[in-house]
């Protein structure tokens, strides 16, 4: 495609596995914040509101990979009820695009009170792959039913609050955390529930594009994630979220056997207090 690819003394493309550590780098962030802590915070006082949007720039090694955006549309009305309604979109850039181009899309729902998911969409496109998933969580039987292109999974039983990855991940936001606390929440992706951990390591100032944040260092419990995690033993998951009431991700590093891969937060757009009007679509 008028590039040639770049190769690692091993033989293999540096572009291709930047595209295949973008999708990996979507699943951290889709598993990382699957906890819960004793106390959250109350909806008054949410560190979130529709209009907020998140970008972050992400890399493998040296290589620039590609970005990432984190998006709260207005509530929405799902099956009969009010929703917040949380985006992320991840991409490869131009470069990585000629090896393994990734074009994901996921959309997620919650009840407005944030005690758990309603429904769960991902559109994936990477490299020659396609899937077109829908999770519908079916309270009044406690079951997740998953589908792929039309086809359906068994359904997995619910086990109460639970949440899908991202909202999993804008509910631990609401957490408060404290240094050498553990963090637990039931999450699904609808073929399997699983009780996340998160453990907040320490307190620790780092500056990255975006700017110099106070944050707390979070180290998320990978045995369940499987992947390129499973296949390194000695594999870490790193997060950083700013210590205000905000709880921003500003840094996510991972370290497994092809590598160490990075995103960093580039830019944040303030989402708007409750005492607005949000019309529901």
């Amino acid at each position: 495609m008028g590039c040639d690819p770049v190769l690692n003394r091993n033989g293999v493309s540096a572009g291709g596995r930047a595209g295949c550590l973008l999708c990996v780098y979507v699943l951290m962030m889709l598993t990382l914040f699957s906890g819960m802590a004793v106390n959250v915070m109350a909806a008054e006082s949410r560190p979130f509101y529709p209009g907020e949007t998140l970008k972050y720039k992400l890399r493998w090694e040296f290589v620039a990979a590609g970005e990432a955006t984190l998006k709260i549309l207005p509530y929405k009305m799902v099956s009969g009820e009010s929703a917040c309604h949380f985006v992320m979109t991840a991409q490869t850039n131009a470069f990585v695009d000629a090896f393994y181009k990734v074009r994901d899309r996921i959309d997620a729902y919650a009840d407005r009170g944030m005690t758990r998911s309603l429904l769960y969409r991902k559109n994936q496109k990477e490299g020659r792959h396609k899937r077109d998933i829908t999770v519908r969580f079916d309270w009044q039987n406690r079951k997740a039913q998953y589908t792929n292109s039309g086809k359906a999974k068994p359904p997995v039983a619910l086990m109460p609050g639970t949440f899908d990855p991202l909202s999993a991940f804008y509910f631990t936001r609401m957490a408060d955390l404290r240094e050498n606390a553990v963090i637990e929440r039931p999450v699904t992706d609808g073929k399997k529930t699983i009780t996340g951990k998160v453990r907040v390591l320490r307190r620790e100032t780092i500056t990255v594009t975006g700017g110099t944040f106070d944050t707390y260092l979070l180290e998320p419990d990978i045995e369940a994630v499987g992947g390129v995690f499973e296949k390194s033993r000695d594999a870490r998951l790193h997060v950083w979220v700013t210590a205000d009431h905000r709880r921003i991700p500003v840094r996510v590093k991972s370290k497994v056997a092809v590598g160490s891969f990075v995103g960093e937060l580039v830019s944040v757009t303030e989402g708007q207090a409750p005492n607005s009007k949000h019309i529901e679509e």
